[in-house]
C-alpha cells in the first residue's frame, strides 16, 4: 500500500492507513461483480484497489488534481475503474443503482448523507468511516433531529465498529466508526404519508401518541397510544404510514425531498 499522503494536501481530511479495515469496509458493503460503485475521496486509492478487485464497476470520485493524476497511472489498466475529476457536492449521483463506499471527511458527512438518503436517489448500500459521535448520534433508537428520522425510516443504518484514530494519517482527535447502510423496501407511494408521520411526531414530541394519530393505527403498528410521539423509533413510524397511506390525499413532499 502506498505511504499515506502528508495532511498539508487536503484539510481536514484523514487517510486511511490499515488495508484490514479497508478490506473491512468493502466486505461488509457485499458488492459483486455486476455492482456499480461510487467511491468520495479516492485519494490515493486505498479503497479503490479493494474495490476494483471484486470487479465491479468503480466510479473514484476525486476533487484533488495531484492525486487524480496518481489514481489515473495507478488504475489506468483496470477497465473497470474510472476516474472522476470531481467534487462529490456537485456531481450527479448515478441514476441506476448503485452502491457508496468511502472514507468521508468529518466535515462533509451531513453533506453527503443528505445527497445520499434525504431525496429520491439509487443508493441501494454504503460502507462509510465517519467520526464516531456522528455515526451515533444518526444510529440512536430516536434520531434527534426529523432529518435524521427520515434517513432512519428509510434505510437501516448500523454502526458496525470502532475505528481507532490510529488507523488513520495523520491521526486524528478522535476515533471514527465503520456505518454500515442498507436500503429498506418502502414504497414511494408511503413516502407522502410517511414524512407527514414523521413531521407531526417530530412537531409534538411530548404529545402522547393518540392525540396525533388514530388509536387502533397505532396499536397495529405497535405503538402505545400514550406513548410520547418523541419517544417513538422511525421504524414504528414507517408501519403507520404504510396502513395509513392507502386511500388518502397526503400533502406534498418538500422540495429537497421529491428532488
Amino acid at each position: 500500500m502506498p505511504s499515506a499522503p502528508r495532511a498539508g494536501r487536503s484539510a481536514g481530511v484523514h487517510f486511511l492507513a490499515t488495508p484490514a479495515i479497508a478490506t473491512q469496509l468493502v466486505q461488509s458493503c457485499a458488492i459483486g461483480g455486476d455492482d456499480l460503485v461510487l467511491e468520495i475521496g479516492a485519494g490515493q486509492g486505498a479503497l479503490t484497489r479493494h474495490l476494483a478487485a471484486t470487479g465491479a464497476r468503480v466510479l473514484a470520485v476525486e476533487r484533488d488534481e495531484h492525486f487524480v493524476r496518481r489514481l489515473t497511472t495507478r488504475f489506468g489498466d483496470r477497465p473497470n475503474v474510472r476516474v472522476v475529476h470531481a467534487d462529490v457536492r456537485d456531481i450527479p449521483l448515478p441514476r441506476r443503482r448503485f452502491h457508496l463506499v468511502a472514507n468521508i471527511p468529518y466535515a462533509l458527512s451531513t453533506t453527503i448523507l443528505r445527497r445520499v438518503l434525504t431525496g429520491h436517489t439509487a443508493l441501494h448500500r454504503a460502507a462509510l468511516l465517519v467520526e464516531w459521535g456522528f455515526a451515533k448520534r444518526i444510529c440512536a433508537t430516536v434520531p434527534g433531529r426529523l432529518e435524521q428520522a427520515w434517513w432512519a425510516a428509510r434505510f437501516d443504518l448500523e454502526l458496525v465498529s470502532r475505528i481507532g484514530a490510529r488507523h488513520f494519517s495523520p491521526p486524528p482527535r478522535v476515533d471514527s466508526a465503520l456505518l454500515a447502510i442498507r436500503r429498506y423496501d418502502f414504497p414511494r407511494s408511503a413516502e407522502r404519508a410517511l414524512w407527514t408521520v414523521l413531521s407531526t411526531a417530530y412537531r409534538h414530541p411530548t404529545a402522547p401518541a393518540h392525540l396525533l394519530f388514530d388509536r387502533r393505527a397505532l396499536r397495529r403498528a405497535g405503538i402505545r397510544p400514550a406513548e410520547p410521539a418523541g419517544t417513538v423509533p422511525p421504524q414504528r413510524w414507517t408501519h403507520l404510514a404504510r396502513d395509513l397511506s392507502p386511500g388518502r390525499t397526503w400533502p406534498a413532499l418538500p422540495k429537497q425531498i421529491r428532488d
